[in-house]
């Protein structure tokens, strides 16, 4: 799926913003337009779109409204609601938009042109536009490249997307972007001591395995890891059947960094990237780990094992302790980890953690930047014995419900000793509610904020 501007023309229909209520631009235009938006009732309402004929019947110029404020701040992408709306063209933006919010216009233009279509044809939306003046029109489409991979990747049923599709997919990132690729899988993981991969992902038909991309040979060097539980059943601590419906997406931390890493490479940014993702699925069956098994990590640490479901943290935590060898620069983790952070935020901001104040504000100044909401949670230390047994260094399910993201965050920080620098996003991968340029289904989250925000953390 391509998202990507129209080539420029000189015969592209004049597309007209104009906010809520404002006489100066419907004033502003020809008489029969106006006198046409008057007849009409045009408001300029968020997404609100309005046709103009000429004498032939045929498109003159388009208004599109960019509602109020208010209106503005309950939706993003609010504007690109009016591509669907608009008969088939090219069209030219004509506006009077600050520099971030014609960005999230155009941007939000091309992902809503996104569809997945892989197992039944969808409709596209047929209007085009012209990449407006004062964007970086490449760097939007290789945004919109990248979270239209996240989509397609979480998206994808798990028949059709398990750690062999995984793996497949990123071979063929990496073989686009020249980057290389290091596998282990199997028994060899417990060779190679990833042994709590292997333990989550053993009882499976298609073997766990570790997943190593690297990309770049300058630059300060950046590790991403991605929670890559293609399915997760629950294990013998097996999910409701209404709560096993979604877990295609519990590989979505996964997607995101993949997402975000082909961002980083196709705009040849001067990082050392290094991309690491456990992929396995958490299956049932008699070699499968149990409740109260005791776990020995890479990093030496002991985990009791009280729930089976909270298995991203495991596969997670052998992945960081690999990551945290090299002592990168920064170190990121993306994971749809927790239930308690979708009731703390809900399914549409991006919880994070940082180990440094100063890589969380530049996150917050990257997600206003790039209209990908974020929300700061804490390492909240006094928590810490709420996360050890007793009979084990960790427990990877503390008992009585309290703060459940925050302790995940707890945990997987254990695994990030020598590396000074560690964020994790606890993210949920899903749009519920189809929205403007956001679609029902698979969502990245955070990928554009932290795109936004490497200049300032690495000083690019």
């Amino acid at each position: 799926m391509t998202l990507t501007f129209a080539p420029e023309t000189p015969d592209a229909i004049p597309l007209i913003a104009i906010e809520k209520g404002d006489e100066t631009v419907l004033s502003a235009l020809p008489e029969p337009a106006r006198v046409w938006a008057r007849a009409n009732g045009f408001q300029g309402a968020l997404g609100e779109v309005l046709v103009v004929p000429d004498e032939e019947g045929v498109p003159a110029l388009a208004l599109v409204g960019n509602g109020d404020e208010a209106s503005r701040a309950r939706s993003r992408f609010g504007m690109a609601a009016a591509r669907a709306k608009l008969p088939k063209g090219t069209y030219r933006l004509q506006h009077a938009l600050e520099p971030t919010a014609l960005e999230e216009a155009a941007l939000g233009w091309l992902l809503e042109g996104y569809r997945f279509d892989k197992y039944a044809d969808q409709k596209r939306p047929e209007a085009m536009i012209v990449a407006p003046d004062g964007i970086d029109a490449k760097r939007l489409e290789v945004i919109a490249a990248g979270e239209a991979l996240t989509r397609d990747l979480i998206n994808t049923p798990t028949e059709d997307m398990g750690p062999d599709q995984l793996e497949q997919a990123i071979a063929t990132l990496a073989r686009d972007h020249g980057a290389k690729v290091a596998v282990t899988k199997g028994d060899a993981l417990l060779t190679d001591n990833f042994p709590m991969i292997h333990a989550v992902g053993r009882a499976a038909e298609r073997a766990p395995r570790l997943i190593d991309l690297r990309w770049g040979d300058a630059g300060p060097n950046l590790t991403l890891v991605g929670k890559g539980v293609c399915f997760d059943t629950g294990g013998l601590n097996l999910k409701p059947g209404a709560s096993m419906g979604l877990m295609k997406k519990d590989m979505g931390g996964a997607a995101t960094v993949l997402g975000l890493a082909q961002m980083i490479m196709a705009l040849g940014l001067k990082i050392q990237l290094r991309v690491l993702i456990p992929a396995v699925e958490n299956a049932v069956a008699g070699n499968a780990f149990r409740p109260g098994d005791i776990l020995t990590s890479r990093k030496g640490l002991t985990v009791e094992v009280n729930n089976t479901d909270a298995e991203g943290r495991l596969v997670l935590a052998d992945a960081l302790a690999l990551a945290d060898e090299e002592t990168p620069d920064l170190i990121i983790s993306m994971a749809t980890l927790t239930g308690a952070a979708r009731v703390a935020v809900g399914p549409d901001l991006s919880p994070f953690y940082a180990t440094r104040p100063e890589d969380a504000d530049a996150l917050r100044k990257g997600a206003a930047a790039a209209a990908d909401p974020v929300w700061e949670m804490p390492f909240w230390k006094p928590y810490e014995a709420m996360i050890e047994p007793g009979i084990a260094d960790l427990d990877n399910a503390p008992k009585g419900g309290f703060a459940g993201s925050i302790t995940a965050a707890l945990f997987l920080n254990r695994f990030v000793t020598d590396t000074q620098r560690y964020m994790h996003f606890d993210i949920y991968g899903w749009n519920p509610t189809a929205a403007p340029a956001r679609p029902k289904g698979g969502v990245g989250m955070g990928a554009r904020a932290l795109l936004a925000a490497l200049p300032d953390m690495l000083e690019l």
